[in-house]
């Protein structure tokens, strides 16, 4: 019930912005013209409704209603993976009073918002100069049918989803004279389903799926092995919808000490992959394939953080060492924990938009 909810969120903010008309959709395209601005507006946008899901979705919907190309859709959804991670940073502040344990909970933390920052710092100057994670996903999309960059497919899912949002339209049209208006009514519409019935489905199956994930991650640290805890932070994220659901039941395991800060990390990585799956559900509401395109270059820039990082023990232990540092010098100074939470997700971002953009 809730997934359809999602589905037609989507579905209403595809036709909410093309209500709006070609001058709101240039003005957008212009706002985020720099592929950095762009990174900054992911962060800030994540961190703003703490779901990366919903951020992600939203860059999905707006790439399928040809708002957005893929060139600067890519920076946002990179940016969302750096975003939200600030809700696991949060978590760790409710062992502050205790220093010990506030040292391996921002260490458990940290070391997720290091990897994917290093990862950005990899990767986005490599897409900008070859494009080549959305070439691989162009050529993924072409594999799994249909033309990409700009062709429109015919899906039963797509006409299904598609229907609540027509009658909607329809009811809404005649009061509403002004088609930006009705745009505007829709694109409201569109973004209030998505988060509520995200926020719903988070809710429920935290509720189902939380004690659960607790004895999966016992098991895998039991095993010791990083492609278990891999596997497990990837399917608890898709079961849950939500990696800081993931990641944040980790920081009390890894600050009470239940959970070694190096096992925590390949699950954490897990996660990063699990939770790429929202933009792949919301890529099936939307008509242009472009929208799919952007999905698949999120998955693939999550798997490709992975493959160049993990396999080596010098490189996978780069984000680990400094969160160590990082977490030594917060326990001894508190109020630098402030510092950094606001410097990295949201004086950053926001000087970065309004410089560059």
């Amino acid at each position: 019930m809730f997934l359809y909810l999602f589905l037609v969120g989507v579905s209403s903010l595809e036709a909410g912005i093309k209500g709006l008309g070609a001058e709101f959709q240039a003005g957008l395209l212009e706002s985020v013209n720099n592929p950095v601005a762009g990174l900054c507006a992911g962060i800030l946008a994540t961190v703003l409704v703490q779901s990366s899901s919903v951020s992600t979705a939203t860059i999905v919907g707006l790439v399928g209603a040809g708002t957005l190309n893929v060139d600067a859709a890519v920076p946002m959804i990179m940016g969302a993976n750096i975003g939200t991670t600030i809700t696991n940073t949060l978590a760790s502040l409710a062992s502050i009073t205790r220093s010990d344990e506030f040292r391996r909970a921002f260490a458990a933390a940290t070391q997720h918002d290091l990897f994917n920052i290093i990862a950005v710092l990899i990767f986005l100057p490599l897409q900008i100069s070859t494009g080549f994670l959305s070439t691989a996903a162009s050529w993924l999309a072409d594999l799994l049918g249909g033309n990409v960059g700009g062709g429109k497919t015919r899906s039963p899912i797509k006409e299904i989803v598609r229907e609540p949002v027509e009658r909607i339209q329809g009811l809404l049209d005649a009061p509403i004279e002004s088609d930006r208006v009705l745009g505007a009514v829709l694109l409201v519409i569109g973004l209030s389903l998505i988060f509520f019935s995200l926020a719903f489905i988070t809710v429920n199956m935290r509720r189902l799926f939380a004690e659960q994930l607790e004895r999966s991650l016992n098991s895998a640290v039991a095993r010791g092995s990083g492609l278990v805890g891999m596997a497990i932070g990837t399917v608890t994220t898709i079961a849950v919808q939500s990696s800081s659901i993931t990641t944040s039941i980790l920081i009390p395991l890894v600050a009470s000490g239940v959970l070694a800060l190096r096992n925590a990390f390949p699950i954490t990585l897990g996660a990063n992959v699990g939770t790429t799956v929202t933009a792949l559900l919301a890529s099936l509401a939307v008509d242009l394939r472009a929208g799919l395109v952007v999905a698949l270059t999120h998955t693939l820039f999550n798997l490709a953080g992975i493959g160049l990082i993990y396999p080596f023990r010098p490189l996978r232990e780069v984000p680990v060492r400094l969160a160590e540092k990082v977490s030594r010098i917060a326990a001894v100074h508190p109020l630098l924990v402030a510092l950094y939470v606001i410097g990295i997700f949201i004086t950053g971002p926001v000087v970065g938009i309004v410089l560059l953009r």
